[in-house]
């Protein structure tokens, strides 16, 4: 049976924009509109004619659900005139995802929580989904006391532009640009994802300390994760609890290549840390653009 929807992805045309239309054709949603900004309106993108994102277009009061993968400026701008006019918004920028009464929502871990909303639900940063998956497993078994975790993000969590321009690079030619902001302390990027991670898993103390960088990897971002468990927890039955979690695959060792086009996160290399008490290390992989975005929105 068609799943019927008037459903909107704004910011059609982009990486994360791009996998959500797919996704949702996948999932049988015929009722879909693509928009865009100004520039890219009236081209056709699989069968659908563009149409711009306006406030008039977008507060209409003709859309049930509105899929958002706009910059955050453009998020503050939009989401709330598509809410005003009765659409259920699932914004993927940064621009709501720390505000109260606004969800943060990874479905596997606080699904319940997408119904209290007032229009806006936050779609999480593509490390803090994946990073969340893994711990709440860990957390709902023996608590957690400390997170630490590295992340090696790729190119495509900067757009598509920058997928472009890592395709016409010789490897000689490549250097490792940071797109976040660094305030002398730490990038904007990694205090998104402590302060994520904290609202998702309900844990507003916890010390999550993440260090952040850019790879050239097309698609696919992978986290190196370092947890102090509150109660003792082996890696043995580390392996068995994370290998039960919705949305985990257990792997020998994960990788982005193997992790694109996947719908679970990628775990493995779950070790005891000899170096702090109660300590497990783990390597973890998922596809940024589909797991990471467009597939936790839908």
């Amino acid at each position: 049976m068609t799943n019927r929807a008037r459903v909107a992805v704004v910011g059609a045309t982009g990486a994360v924009g791009s996998v959500t239309l797919a996704l949702l054709r996948e999932r049988g949603y015929g009722d879909v509109r693509a928009f865009a900004s100004a520039r890219s309106a009236g081209a056709n993108l699989d069968g659908l004619t563009v149409e711009e994102a306006t406030p008039d277009a977008l507060g209409a009061g003709d859309l049930d659900l509105c899929l958002f993968s706009v910059g955050t400026s453009a998020s503050r701008e939009l989401v709330p005139v598509a809410a005003a006019g009765g659409a259920l918004c699932i914004d993927k920028s940064s621009a709501f995802r720390l505000e109260n009464g606004v969800p943060l929502v990874v479905p596997e871990v606080n699904g319940d929580r997408v119904h209290e909303n007032a229009g806006i639900v936050a779609n999480p940063n593509c490390c803090s989904i994946p990073l969340s998956i893994a711990l709440a497993p860990l957390r709902d078994t023996a608590g957690l006391r400390r997170v630490r975790v590295a992340t090696y993000q790729s190119v495509s969590g900067a757009g598509a532009s920058a997928m472009d321009r890592l395709r016409g690079e010789s490897v000689e030619e490549h250097d490792l640009r940071m797109d976040w902001d660094f305030d002398g302390v730490e990038f904007d990027e990694e205090a998104k994802i402590r302060a994520e991670t904290r609202k998702i898993l309900e844990l507003p103390d916890l010390p999550v300390s993440a260090m952040c960088v850019r790879v050239p990897v097309l698609v696919g971002h992978a986290e190196a994760l370092w947890v102090e468990t509150e109660a003792p927890l082996s890696a043995e039955e580390a392996t068995d609890v994370l290998g039960e979690a919705e949305g985990v695959r257990l792997v020998g060792f994960p990788s982005p290549l193997e992790a694109a086009g996947l719908d679970d996160v990628l775990v493995g290399r779950i070790r005891t840390d000899e170096t702090v008490e109660n300590g497990l290390a783990l390597f973890l992989a998922c596809d940024n653009l589909r797991k990471g975005a467009a597939l936790n929105a839908i």
